[in-house]
């Protein structure tokens, strides 16, 4: 009987096993490779933007652990609401401006609310997804440069309209496939043949420059600067955040700059996220380097505020480059963004221009640099057919992204600045003294952070007149 058992349960193994693979032949030879290099490069693109939405994390974790305590919940706060605000006008309008129909290679003119969603190859849902979590990262570089004496209500309007119209504007120029500034045809004929990977520039000079802006017309935090002008030590509450929040960003950088090759099914796509996987990674370590040293020399010690910096120093020079770049080229370009995010924190100070987490320097600064170094480091053509003018190039790269870094500063400061003299006229831009004194937690939100640690008050509302009836003593 056992044996009976035995040999009706080969066979029916053997006739499953026939027919498994019968049927996996059939699928195979339906599912063309065609469609297998679709689903392919959507996952990897979904892969790549959930990385970069992770980003978002990231940020949260480097503003609030280097900004004080009774700032936390208000910093989280406007991290989440960045992407809030983001992904709702990105959809409705944003997409459209970015990719829609050229109007002279300036702004896009359909494709508004996501109404196309067809067409071959990944799906515009994917691409759209991608494309919104870098329009999140370019709203949320300001929240660190005017951290702490910010209204609420008009940081939303600000993350809202950045994405609305600012940033998608950019893209257009840039990244579309008929901008004025780049239209991907493989050479410079009919446009600047700009060249900006992963968003050096359409990202994070965006971001920077909306930054510097903001934290001008805002203005120093209370106390930040002596009567002699020299900045006094406003120290972040939580490094153990901050570098947690440095790690997450080095870590979604790996969908920031691979992704953005957009593609994976084939032997060149492959080659080329693995070169941009190699060149982010190298750039973040040299930036850390340089900046670690120049601080270290500077003042005895080193220091982890500025070694931080310099690794996103790195990462936001390399983002234009990192597809066109060699190795030893990132590693060059690493180490020059580190100093620099040293010494243009110093610079801001001098000019009493506070930035409390140094989102100016990093993303700006360094984001100019690394679009710039393109211009001379380039070893691969890229899509305009260009070299850097230290690899057989001569200047008309460089040019070309000097023209660039220029066009995107001049459109983004003076809309920015618009915006931000607007909201300062009609709601209001900063907080009171007395709401700012007393903390963003408490004065915003009529709530803290650590409520062990700092214990709210028994009437922490604000009062109808936006003053603190009850407050802490500031930290």
């Amino acid at each position: 009987m056992t044996r009976t058992m035995r040999k009706v349960g080969f066979v029916a193994a053997g006739a499953f096993g026939l027919w498994l693979a019968s049927s996996s032949t059939a699928f195979a030879q339906e599912l063309t490779t065609a469609e297998l290099a679709v689903g392919l490069n959507t996952f990897f693109l979904l892969l790549a933007a959930a990385l970069v939405f992770f980003m978002q994390a990231g940020f949260a974790m480097l503003t609030a652990g280097l900004t004080r305590a009774k700032n936390t919940t208000n910093i989280l706060f406007k991290n989440l609401m960045d992407f809030v605000m983001c992904s709702i006008a990105f959809w409705a309008v944003g997409w459209g401006l970015a990719y829609g129909a050229s109007q002279g290679g300036f702004i896009g003119s359909d494709q508004f609310f996501l109404t196309s969603a067809g067409g071959d190859g990944v799906p515009v849902y994917a691409s759209w997804f991608f494309q919104v979590v870098f329009a999140g990262t370019a709203a949320t570089i300001v929240a660190g440069a005017m951290a702490e004496r910010t209204k609420f209500v008009s940081y939303l309007v600000y993350s809202f309209l950045i994405s609305l119209f600012i940033y998608p504007v950019v893209v257009h120029w840039i990244w579309s496939g008929a901008g004025w500034l780049n239209t991907y045809s493989g050479s410079t004929d009919g446009n600047w043949g700009f060249t900006d990977f992963a968003g050096s520039t359409v990202v994070h000079s965006v971001g920077g420059w909306a930054a510097l802006v903001g934290a001008m017309i805002l203005g120093p935090r209370i106390g930040k600067y002596g009567s002699d002008g020299k900045p006094n030590a406003m120290p972040g509450h939580n490094v153990s955040l901050a570098v947690l929040g440095v790690f997450i960003l080095w870590l979604g950088w790996f969908g920031f700059n691979p992704g953005s090759q957009l593609a994976i099914a084939s032997q060149a796509n492959a080659d080329a996220v693995a070169l941009v996987a190699v060149t982010t990674n190298l750039a973040a370590a040299a930036g850390a380097l340089g900046a670690l040293f120049t601080a270290w020399l500077r003042s005895g010690k080193p220091d982890m505020g500025q070694t931080l910096n310099g690794v996103l120093a790195g990462l936001v020079a390399i983002t234009a480059g990192c597809a066109y770049v060699n190795p030893l080229s990132a590693i060059i370009i690493g180490l020059i963004a580190g100093p620099l995010v040293v010494f243009s924190a110093e610079w801001l100070d001098a000019l009493k221009i506070d930035d409390p987490v140094g989102a100016v320097p990093v993303h700006l600064v360094c984001g100019i640099w690394g679009t710039l170094a393109v211009g001379l480091f380039a070893s691969v053509p890229g899509n305009t057919g260009t070299l850097g003018l230290f690899f057989g190039g001569d200047a008309t790269l460089l040019i070309a992204q000097f023209v660039g870094v220029i066009a995107v500063g001049v459109w983004t400061a003076a809309l920015a600045g618009l915006m931000f003299y607007a909201l300062k006229a009609t709601i209001g831009l900063r907080v009171s003294r007395e709401e700012e004194l007393a903390g963003l937690d408490i004065g915003e939100h009529g709530s803290v952070a650590y409520p062990d640690l700092l214990p709210a008050p028994a009437t922490s509302a604000a009062t109808p007149s936006g003053t603190i009836s009850s407050a802490p003593a500031a930290d």
